[in-house]
């Protein structure tokens, strides 16, 4: 045998799956396409809600704290992730992964310590601080019998 006819042979499961695949995708396009609702009315591409039409504008500013407290929580389940993943392999890593698998854990503590600190995951406005002057209280008037 060829060595192209070896490959062919080795592989076709794959260039199988892949047509069937293709082929797949493209009959619920077309499916969707001939049998999807054709309306068009006034207010067939508008925005619609619970049952309310939209008021207003959605082009609204966020504040940054929402995409800072997006990214940390991001951050921290991600490596929630990983220590799922180092503790189905715990009898395998040893003392040697408790160890890493500890240090790991103290950086993260380390940086949600740091985040805590420095308020990022406060969402509420700072409060607005009122200074309270210091009355004096006259001893002068007091009442004699």
């Amino acid at each position: 045998m060829s060595t192209t006819t070896e490959v062919i042979a080795h592989h076709w499961a794959f260039a199988v799956f892949l047509i069937v695949a293709i082929g797949l995708c493209c009959a619920m396009l077309a499916g969707a396409w001939f049998l999807g609702g054709k309306a068009r009315g006034r207010y067939t591409n508008t925005p619609f809600e619970s049952g309310a039409p939209a008021v207003g504008t959605t082009h609204l500013r966020m504040s940054a704290k929402f995409y800072l407290v997006a990214m940390f929580f991001v951050i921290f389940d991600v490596e929630a992730l990983y220590l799922y993943a180092w503790s189905t392999a715990i009898r395998e890593s040893g003392w040697i992964g408790f160890v890493e698998a500890t240090i790991f854990i103290l950086v993260l503590l380390a940086g949600l310590v740091y985040l805590v600190r420095i308020r990022a995951l406060d969402w509420a406005p700072a409060p607005r601080r009122v200074v309270v002057k210091p009355t004096t209280i006259s001893h002068s008037n007091r009442h004699t019998q």
